[in-house]
């Protein structure tokens, strides 16, 4: 299930860097993700924009293999927004 909100501990103005590969498809956004993240910090917080239907289950599968944590997923006017903690 996708949330169309979102809590204000979250919002893009406390993710430390934001990403935007809407229009990518796989495997690219995963791509562009991965190199994001490893010029972040442990902790850090990484907010990904994207429009392709499989990255949910793409992000959800990259998080678990790479152990970085998904914190939120959501819906926001058909784009969907992941935060991605870095491990």
């Amino acid at each position: 299930m996708i949330e169309k909100t979102q809590p204000p501990a979250l919002c893009a103005s406390h993710a430390h860097r934001q990403l935007d590969v809407s229009g990518l498809k796989c495997p690219m956004p995963i791509l562009k993700t991965k190199k994001a993240l490893a010029e972040m910090a442990s902790g850090e917080v990484l907010e990904i924009k994207a429009t392709d239907p499989a990255t949910r289950d793409d992000f959800a599968a990259f998080a678990r293999q790479t152990g970085h944590v998904l914190l939120r997923v959501h819906e926001d006017a058909g784009v969907l927004v992941f935060h991605l903690q870095r491990k």
